[in-house]
């Protein structure tokens, strides 16, 4: 197992805290994020109706709930944490600066959610941060331990309410559809700028509040999952974990799974069957992550080529999340063609597969003339509180061109 996995090491330069294989994995991770948000882009009326996608309909939408759904924003999680370590090594002032940048992201991200995408994370993750900074100095084996404790408090707490429900005649009622909201919501989508602004003004406050609940819990523990592989050292020294790569994937896949198909199927079931399915997938989404990112390392140290192809928009992580908004709303909404609610489920996933494809692209042109995302760019000034030396610098391949 030894070759598996050391191409991660190596891949780091002298001196430099960047972990490439992050970078790749990021990139990997932006795919699922943005096949999980387009049905929302694609078809406002699950918002306002259900607060989720129509899962059990169909091919597409069962294949996005059990191999997409959860897995990809945790993922996210687990590699703001790992990145948490990285900066607190560069033996700087760490708390003034997360603070700072926890700030800056909060702002990004309110400005996200009231203008392009109501289920933006990163107003959480901001908040989550300025926890983990007040966590920093918990040992690997602590963060860990917290991290599960949360996960599986969470579980609990999930089946506590399954067994509530069976005490209520009616708790296992599902709610009342209103449909005429969920049309009111596609036409205001649909409309024009001041359409899309209202439904996101009227929206976005709401659904931060369950965004922050409902996923706020399983994002602060894979934050400390992460910081506990960071202390741990887990991607730069991959020789002291590969032996177990095999039984994460037999583990993730024969057991995530089948977990997250149960996910899947229960949803729409009712309360005594959908809460159960809620703590199962808990468990089951990190299981199947982990399977995820062992298996794509894999891929890459096989397949250098895909590493190469996904690193610049992993590079530029917050650019592309707010680049995927972008597109979507210029072809679902009022600021572009308004097609939400017209494609097909296979079609969305085609537009989804374009969007991904352009910015990859985007990502990699942007990269070679800069060092940072645009995004990252205005983060890292107002974490600095500096201009970024040299401004949105030349990349590293032009400037030795020119000392030659």
């Amino acid at each position: 197992m030894r070759s598996v996995f050391s191409v991660v090491a190596m891949t780091q330069t002298p001196g430099s805290r960047r972990v490439h294989e992050i970078d790749a994995v990021r990139g990997f991770a932006l795919a699922g994020i943005l096949v999980a948000n387009i049905g929302f882009f694609a078809d406002p009326r699950y918002v306002v109706i259900t607060g989720t996608m129509s899962i059990t309909d169909g091919p597409v939408a069962w294949f996005v709930s059990t191999v997409v759904l959860t897995k990809f924003y945790i993922l996210f999680s687990f590699l703001f944490g790992y990145s948490f370590t990285l900066m607190s090594r560069d033996g700087v002032k760490v708390k003034a600066r997360m603070a700072r940048r926890c700030l800056g992201l909060f702002a990004i991200g309110v400005a996200h959610g009231f203008l392009l995408w109501i289920g933006d994370i990163l107003t959480l993750y901001a908040m989550l941060g300025l926890i983990l900074l007040a966590l920093r100095g918990i040992s690997a084996r602590r963060a860990f331990v917290v991290g599960c404790w949360i996960i599986g408090v969470m579980s609990v707490i999930w089946l506590v309410l399954a067994g509530l429900t069976l005490l209520d005649p009616a708790g296992d009622a599902m709610p009342l559809v209103d449909t005429a909201a969920g049309v009111r919501a596609e036409e205001l989508v649909r409309s024009g700028p001041l359409g899309v602004l209202t439904f996101q003004a009227e929206t976005y406050p709401g659904l931060a509040m369950i965004v922050w609940v409902g996923q706020g819990p399983m994002a602060l523990a894979l934050f400390l999952f992460g910081m506990a592989a960071g202390k741990a050292r887990v991607l730069e020294e991959p020789e002291r974990w590969a032996r177990l790569v095999p039984r994460i994937q037999w583990v993730g896949f024969g057991v995530g799974l089948p977990a997250a198909g149960f996910f899947t199927w229960a949803q729409g079931r009712g309360n005594v069957l959908e809460l159960p399915s809620m703590a199962v997938n808990n468990v089951a989404s990190v299981l199947l992550t982990a399977a995820y990112v062992v298996t794509f390392l894999q891929v890459i140290r096989r397949f250098p080529a895909v590493g190469r192809g996904l690193a610049p928009a992993g590079r530029a992580a917050a650019s592309n999340y707010i680049g995927q908004s972008v597109l979507c709303c210029l072809v679902f909404t009022g600021y572009g063609l308004a097609l939400a609610g017209r494609l097909s489920p296979f079609a969305v996933m085609g537009v989804a597969a374009v969007i991904y494809v352009v910015l990859l692209a985007l990502s990699a042109w942007w990269l070679r003339g800069h060092r940072y995302g645009p995004v990252e760019y205005v983060l890292r000034w107002f974490t600095r509180w500096a201009r970024p030396s040299g401004g949105i610098e030349r990349s590293s391949r032009k400037a030795a061109a020119e000392a030659r």
